[in-house]
This record gives C-alpha cells, sequence and structure tokens, in this order.
C-alpha cells in the first residue's frame, strides 16, 4: 500500500503495520492524493471514495469498479512508480501506456495521472467540444482555465449547472463559485453536513469525468492524482442522477 505520510499514524494503518503489510507514504509536503486499488492485474477501483468511515458513509462520493487488464496495467504502472520507485510528484515519469483504450462492450476511455500527464489541457479540450451541457461536482475548485471555459460555455447558450462543497468553499483561496455565480451560471453550494467530495464533470450526457483530481492548481502540479474519462451515455445518466440528487440538496449562496 502507498499512503500519503501524512497518513500512516492513522490506527488502520497501525493495524496494517502490524499485520506485516508493506506500507510507503511519500514524504513530502504535496499530497498523494489517489485513491486507487488493482486487483488481480485485471480490475481497478477509482473514484473520489478515501477509504475512511465518513468517506465511506457520511461524504458523498464516488467509486468505480471497471474491469480491464490495460487499464490495470495504468493503475500498476503508477503504483509501482511510488511503491518501487519511490517516485513522486514532479519526479514521477510520464509513462503511461494506456492513455486510451476501448473495452469489451465498446466504451472509449482515457486515462491520465498528474502531475506528469498534463491533465488540465485535456479537460479544457473536453469542455470546448461541448456542444449541449455541463454538469459538474466539485469538492475543490481554484482552476482559473477550467473556470474560463465554463463562462464561454455558457456564454455561448449551453447548459451549465455545478455544486460545490460549501465547506471547501469556505476555506478556499481563489475559488471559483463567486467568479462563475457573478458570471450569472447556475452554481450552487451543497447542503450535506459532511463533504461534497465529488470531482466530477458530465459533458452532453454521454462523457464521465472522475477520479480523485480536484479543479486546483495543486492537483496540476504537485499532487498525485489520476483522472478515467468514461464515454458511455449509459454512465452518464448514473452520473446524471447523482447530480440531480446533490444539486436538489444544494442551495444558491
Amino acid at each position: 500500500m502507498v499512503t500519503d505520510s501524512d497518513a500512516l499514524d492513522g490506527a488502520q494503518m497501525q493495524r496494517l503495520r502490524s499485520a506485516k503489510v508493506p506500507l510507503v507514504g511519500d514524504r513530502r509536503e504535496s499530497l498523494m492524493h489517489n485513491k486507487f486499488v488493482v486487483i488481480d492485474s485485471a480490475v481497478v477501483w477509482t473514484g473520489s471514495l478515501n477509504l475512511t468511515g465518513s468517506g465511506t458513509y457520511t461524504d458523498n462520493n464516488n467509486l468505480m469498479r471497471i474491469v480491464s487488464d490495460v487499464l490495470a496495467e495504468n493503475f500498476t504502472t503508477e503504483f509501482e512508480e511510488m511503491f518501487v520507485n519511490d517516485q513522486f510528484g514532479s519526479g514521477s515519469p510520464s509513462n503511461t501506456p494506456n492513455p486510451q483504450m476501448t473495452l469489451a462492450d465498446g466504451t472509449t476511455l482515457e486515462n491520465f495521472f498528474s502531475p506528469d500527464d498534463g491533465i488540465s489541457p485535456r479537460l479544457v479540450d473536453l469542455l470546448e467540444e461541448a456542444d449541449s451541457s455541463i454538469h459538474f461536482l466539485a469538492y475543490s475548485f481554484t482552476s482559473d482555465p477550467l473556470g474560463d471555459v465554463l463562462i464561454e460555455q455558457a456564454q455561448a447558450g449551453l447548459t451549465v449547472r455545478g455544486v460545490f462543497d460549501e465547506d471547501s468553499y469556505r476555506s478556499n483561496t481563489g475559488g471559483e463559485y463567486l467568479r462563475l455565480q457573478r458570471a450569472q451560471l447556475d452554481v450552487r453550494l451543497d447542503g450535506n453536513p459532511g463533504l461534497m467530495h465529488h470531482k466530477v464533470m458530465i459533458i452532453d450526457g454521454d462523457t464521465v469525468v472522475l477520479g480523485s483530481y480536484n479543479f486546483t492548481r495543486a492537483a496540476d502540479r504537485n499532487n498525485d492524482e489520476n483522472v478515467v474519462v468514461i464515454h458511455n451515455p449509459e454512465i452518464a445518466a448514473q452520473y446524471m442522477l447523482e447530480f440531480e440528487k446533490v444539486y436538489s440538496q444544494s442551495q444558491m449562496q
């Protein structure tokens, strides 16, 4: 297991140590912020879910289980960079084996890791390519380039709606919430007493962006993160159900 060093003193980590599970911490100021599991070199779990009690039972989160040895190769490569080679953050090479793939059912996936793969430019491209709608759920959102595109697309007539985590909005410096609100976008603050911890974009009802990656400069430049882009309208519909639930519980500031 690889974890952020700040978590190494936790009770569950101590249980793992006692059970002789090898643990590696990142030993640096920036975050090892990934949340993924690779099983039998064939199955990947990934999303926004921290493996904690609150992450599982209190906070809004998402977890995707994807059966693909091709995708598993990507995540195993990323894991071994950290666990075997002690390469984190900017010291991690850009060597994702399969940045694009097609699953057995015809679903196209894209897969990126930060900071090595340059996620922000690809997200900007995806948003610029939108034809009708962009919906997003954002725990933390401070990225000016992404905010710029959302404003431009809303002004071009696309439907743009989003929900921000209220606690993160109040603690962030340089957050995009008020900027988007002043541009008259339909953005709201969440109503969950816990965290609205999603990092999700749903584009045109057929593409979903998910993973550990908050829409921030730190996520793009410093932290170890992952993003999966899924081009599948049925999966997008499932995420839209979650969006509408979170949106219905949200409020205007």
